[in-house]
């Protein structure tokens, strides 16, 4: 929400500030349509044309994640982890046999069913039912290192897939500003064919042309490219709790204390989310 905000504030600083020194807003209300529809019709096809489908829509939907900010809050890491550390009390005391049902189908498992929010995130669900069933098709024969391997590896391609939204939107940002000379270069060799009409018509003619130059520097550094910025800070947030997931499942693989394994899925959560040690504890012994 604080993004909103921020494009509110930007308008009225920029917007504001023209207004309050004696400008006026007519000419460029009356050449956005056009010039937006040039900017924008022509960013939106260098998206389409350099990215697969999947990217351009991950793109597209960034400016709804800019919004929501980060999927998980403090209450959640308590809960996730809490979930995760019962998945791994069940294998131990019930075995192998006990948790094919739950990394089989999340959806009916009573432990996920404990957070349901878990399951909407397909790359948590996903490490975790992997790793889980790599264990049991194992026999209680896997490394824990070789498990540590194969997690990092799979949180980085995962990582790496979600940060392409964002590289996406940066590099729309970059060429904005060079679509804006587009449009404004069409608007002159517009202008260029009134060269007979007289002073107010040319020149209301070349302030419509400029207002290309200046909508596309003001997107690409007003709206996408601090989105793109703030998209990538929010896929890192997201990206810490398949860190915590490890590093429960590790814990308790190394058959590490409990203190220990909350410990170390706690340091993977930002300062803003992480919950204390104690509400950690408190959540597990429910």
């Amino acid at each position: 929400m604080i993004s909103i905000v921020g494009v509110i504030l930007l308008f009225v600083c920029v917007f504001g500030g023209f207004v309050a020194h004696g400008g006026d807003m007519a000419p460029i209300i009356k050449a956005a349509p056009g010039e937006l529809f040039i900017i924008g019709g022509a960013g939106i096809a260098g998206m389409v044309s350099g990215n697969s489908l999947s990217i351009f829509k991950a793109a597209m939907g960034g400016f709804g994640r800019v919004v929501k900010g980060p999927k998980y809050k403090k209450d959640d890491y308590v809960a996730i982890i809490a979930v995760i550390s019962k998945l791994m009390k069940t294998l131990k005391a019930e075995g192998a046999v006990a948790m094919e049902s739950h990394v089989e189908n999340p959806e009916a498992s009573a432990i996920f069913g404990e957070f349901p929010k878990m399951l909407k995130d397909h790359g948590l669900t996903g490490l975790i039912c992997d790793t889980i069933r790599l264990m049991v098709v194992s026999s209680g024969t896997l490394s824990p290192y070789a498990v540590e391997d194969v997690m990092t590896t799979s949180i980085k391609v995962h990582h790496h897939t979600e940060l392409k939204a964002a590289e996406a939107l940066a590099a729309l940002s970059g060429a904005l500003p060079a679509l804006g000379i587009v449009a404004c270069v069409l608007g002159v060799v517009k202008t260029m064919g009134a060269i007979d009409q007289p002073p107010p018509v040319l020149g209301a003619l070349i302030g419509g042309a400029l207002v290309g130059t200046f909508l596309g520097v003001f997107m690409a550094y007003g709206i996408f490219e601090p989105f793109a910025g703030r998209l990538k800070q929010i896929i890192d947030e997201d990206g810490e709790v398949l860190k915590v997931a490890q590093q429960i499942i590790l814990g308790n693989m190394h058959g590490y204390p409990v203190p220990l394994i909350i410990e170390g899925a706690r340091v993977c959560i930002s300062h803003d989310s992480q919950p204390s040690f104690g509400e950690i504890f408190d959540a597990l012994r429910k």
